[in-house]
């Protein structure tokens, strides 16, 4: 949202915006009640979240939640619960464009300095099953393009 106002106001510099040009303003308040209902029951699901991607990632691989002998499940937890948030704010304000430049792409260096892209890769493409046996299908339609965004920018299969 902030990224495309911030369009506006440079587009329609010295003018007054088109109706089209201030379409995606009326879309975003008619879908705010529910962005907001799916921002807070993330919030209130994030620990059940990450604990059942936890388990389905340590079932599919072992390896995914080691660095050579050193187990990193706390780290991994930590950091996948900073996503999430991230993921929730995402849907609340309706701007992947944000998160990408604030968070995504510096996590990601972050992550392939680490060589986790594999475990990013499955991480998110579990989270996605997992909001989809616990959140409602409009919910899921806003969570669930924003995991595909993680997964693809912070993943490599």
């Amino acid at each position: 949202m902030f990224v495309k106002l911030e369009n506006l106001s440079v587009l329609a510099d010295g003018r007054y915006a088109s109706d089209d040009e201030l379409e995606f303003i009326g879309s975003y308040v008619k879908s705010f009640n529910l962005r907001q209902q799916t921002y807070l029951r993330l919030k209130s699901l994030e620990a059940k979240i990450v604990e059942q991607v936890y388990t389905k990632l340590r079932s599919l691989d072992p390896k995914f939640l080691k660095n050579g002998a050193e187990d990193i499940s706390e780290k991994w937890k930590r950091d996948t619960l900073r996503v999430l948030r991230y993921v929730a704010l995402t849907v609340l304000i309706d701007d992947s464009e944000n998160l990408k430049e604030q968070f995504l792409i510096w996590f990601q260096a972050i992550m392939q300095a680490f060589r986790a892209e594999r475990s990013c890769y499955a991480t998110y493409e579990i989270m996605q099953q997992v909001v989809k046996q616990l959140l409602e299908p409009q919910e899921i339609a806003l969570v669930c393009p924003v995991l595909e965004l993680n997964r693809s920018l912070l993943g490599k299969k």
